[in-house]
């Protein structure tokens, strides 16, 4: 399509180059031993006017092409975000899953600095206390988390674990009884 445009163009220059080549052809084959720099002026010739052609084709065609190197869109800064409590939880989530304790401790607590009223940070930095053998710590903070939030089946089982890992199995079993009551899976 884009061709049929620029056509009568491209047709009227195809033509003169045709008729440079004719001529030199003609007059090579009239005369076997013609003189070589008639040859090499039409050879010149019949270049020069298909350079013109793809000079005129070109510069037709230039608005119809896509450019070699695109601009790229101009980037709209953004602000940096500010970091969070949901954030460092996230990161604190992700050193657990990788098990990088230590690291996940001090993302939780930052989160908890920054929300201390959340519940769900305080029974996941236990669980992190938890993995490290730290369990006095870890019920602390499943106490805050019940503290927070009475009817957390799962800081309740949780706590029950901590609680028979340091041999509390009073303390464990009424755990363990709470979350039952609170949540069959914990049976």
């Amino acid at each position: 399509m884009e061709l049929l445009r620029i056509g009568p163009l491209a047709v009227g220059l195809a033509s003169t180059l045709a008729s440079v080549m004719v001529v030199t052809t003609a007059a090579c084959a009239s005369d076997p031993a013609s003189d070589i720099d008639a040859t090499i002026e039409a050879g010149i010739a019949a270049t020069m006017v298909g350079v013109e052609i793809e000079k005129r084709v070109k510069a037709t065609m230039a608005p119809l092409l896509p450019t070699d190197s695109p601009v790229p869109p101009t980037a709209t800064p953004r602000p940096t975000p500010t970091p969070n409590a949901l954030s460092y939880y996230s990161q604190g989530l992700k050193y657990f899953s990788n098990g990088k304790y230590q690291l996940a401790i001090d993302e939780i607590t930052t989160a908890i600095r920054l929300e201390p009223d959340q519940s769900a940070l305080y029974y996941w930095r236990g669980n992190t206390y938890g993995e490290l053998g730290q369990y006095q710590r870890a019920i602390q903070d499943y106490d805050r988390s019940i503290q927070l939030e009475p009817n957390y089946a799962m800081a309740f089982y949780n706590r029950s674990i901590a609680y028979r890992n340091i041999g509390f199995y009073p303390q464990s079993d009424a755990n363990k009884a709470k979350a039952c009551s609170l949540d069959s899976q914990y049976c």
